[in-house]
C-alpha cells in the first residue's frame, strides 16, 4: 500500500464524520494516526489510558482523548517531501497591515505591561487570533504542505465531529516520558531568521527564556531526581529562532502522577506568564477571545516505544512493530490553526515583560503568523 492509500485511510475517516489524528514527530520520515471506531468524545482526566491527547489552555476544560483501544494505530513509511520550492520557499510576502487588529493588540499589551508594573507578575504571554480565507481548504493538502515544509517540527492533522479540525507545526516539546527518565523543553524569546543562529539577544528575551527554565525546574524538583540542564542555545523554527534549555533527569520511584507532572507545568511561562495563576487570570479575562486548544499540549499518552519494524511486504502496517516499554511524547500547541468550512483562524501570541515595546511585540505576531500563512 503506497502514501496515496495512506491518506485515503484518513480522508474515508474524515468523509465519515469520525475522529482521526495524523502526525510526525520532529526531524522523522514516518507518518502515523489513530482513526478512531466511533464517533464518541472520549476525554482523560488522570492520563492513565493509552492513546492520543488533545489538551486546552485552560486546564478547566476536558482532555480530548484518542483512545488506542478504540481506534487503529496505522504507521507509514513511504512519505517523501514534495520536490517543490515550497520547502525552500521564504516567508518574505507582504500584505497590507490590519490597522483595526493592530491597534487591539497594543492596546492589550499596553494593559499587560501596566499590570505588570502595579502586581508582583513578571511576564504575561498575550495572544491573538487571525482569520484568514482560504484559496483550497484541503486539510490533507495543508498537512502536506507543513510536513514539507516544517522538517523539525511536530506537525499534525486532528480531527473530531464535536470539537473541529486542527493543524499545526510546532517547535516546542512540552515532555516526553519513557521508563523512568523525561526530558522537556524550555523554550522562549523571538526573533526573525536573517541567515545565521549567531544573532545577539536582548535582556529581555534572555529574562523570558530564564524564567522558563527556574519555572520548569522549580515545578517538578519535588517528584524528579538527577536533574540535568543544558547550555541555553539558538534554535531555529522555520523563519523564526528562539531561546532554548534541555532540561532532564529521572523520575523518583513511587512518588509520580502523570496528571499531577502535567499539570504543574501546563500552562508554562512560555505560554503564560508568572506568577502562573495570576497571569493565566488577566489572559482569560482581557485577550477577548478563547484560546480554546492553542497553547495547549498534545501527543502520545503512554503509547508503546516503537524499536523496530517487522518487516512486512508493505510499507504501512497495523500495530506491526516491535515494542519496549510504554513512553508520552506531548507538545505544546504553538504554529496553529482551526479551519472552519472556507476560514482558517490563525493563533499567535509573544512573551511580555515590563521591558516590551508594543510596536515590536506586534511585529513578533505578524512573523509568527508568516510561518502559517507560507503553506495557506
Amino acid at each position: 500500500m503506497n502514501l496515496e492509500a495512506f491518506f485515503e485511510r484518513f480522508k474515508d475517516q474524515f468523509q465519515q464524520h469520525l475522529p482521526f489524528v495524523i502526525y510526525r514527530k520532529p526531524n522523522q520520515k514516518r507518518l502515523q494516526g489513530l482513526l478512531q471506531h466511533t464517533a464518541s468524545l472520549f476525554t482523560t482526566s488522570d492520563f492513565s489510558e493509552m492513546g492520543f491527547v488533545f489538551s486546552p489552555f485552560d486546564s478547566r476544560n476536558k482532555t480530548i482523548l484518542l483512545p488506542l483501544k478504540d481506534s487503529d494505530h496505522i504507521y507509514c513509511d513511504a512519505f517523501e517531501e514534495m520536490a517543490s520550492d515550497l520547502a525552500q520557499k521564504k516567508n518574505d510576502f507582504q500584505e497590507p497591515t490590519n490597522e483595526a487588529l493592530k491597534k487591539v493588540h497594543i492596546d492589550l499589551i499596553e494593559k499587560g505591561k501596566t499590570f505588570i508594573e502595579l502586581t508582583d507578575v513578571k511576564k504575561i504571554v498575550l495572544s491573538r487570533k487571525e482569520e484568514v480565507l482560504l484559496k483550497d481548504h484541503d486539510p490533507f493538502q495543508i498537512f502536506t504542505s507543513l510536513l514539507t515544509k516544517y522538517t523539525s517540527a511536530f506537525v499534525y492533522c486532528w480531527y473530531h465531529p464535536e470539537i473541529g479540525l486542527w493543524l499545526g507545526a510546532t517547535p516546542e516539546t512540552l515532555v516526553k516520558l519513557e521508563g523512568n527518565h523525561f526530558s522537556i523543553m524550555a523554550l522562549a524569546g523571538t526573533q526573525s531568521y536573517n541567515g545565521t543562529l549567531e544573532v545577539a539577544w536582548r535582556d529581555k528575551e534572555l529574562q523570558e527564556q530564564q524564567y522558563v527554565t527556574d519555572y520548569i525546574v522549580d515545578r517538578i524538583k519535588a517528584s524528579v531526581e538527577n536533574i540535568q540542564l543544558s547550555e541555553v542555545q539558538t534554535v531555529k523554527a522555520a523563519n523564526l529562532l528562539h531561546l532554548k534549555t534541555k532540561i532532564w533527569g529521572n523520575l523518583k520511584n513511587g512518588i509520580f502522577s502523570l496528571k499531577d507532572f502535567l499539570f504543574h507545568l501546563h500552562p508554562t511561562p512560555a505560554v503564560c506568564g508568572l506568577p502562573k495563576e495570576k497571569a493565566k487570570q488577566f489572559i482569560l479575562e482581557h485577550e477577548n477571545y478563547d484560546r480554546n486548544f492553542y497553547t495547549g499540549f498534545l501527543g502520545e499518552l503512554n503509547l508503546e516505544s516503537v524499536r523496530s519494524p517487522r518487516r512486512a511486504k508493505r510499507n504501512i502496517e497495523i500495530r506491526a512493530y516491535e515494542t519496549t516499554s510504554t513512553s508520552t511524547q506531548l507538545y505544546v500547541n504553538l504554529r496553529c490553526m482551526s479551519l472552519e468550512d472556507s476560514k482558517a483562524m490563525i493563533y499567535v501570541g509573544g512573551g511580555i515583560t515590563v521591558f516590551s515595546n508594543p510596536e515590536e511585540e506586534w511585529e513578533e505576531t505578524v512573523a509568527k503568523a508568516k510561518v502559517i500563512k507560507s503553506v495557506l
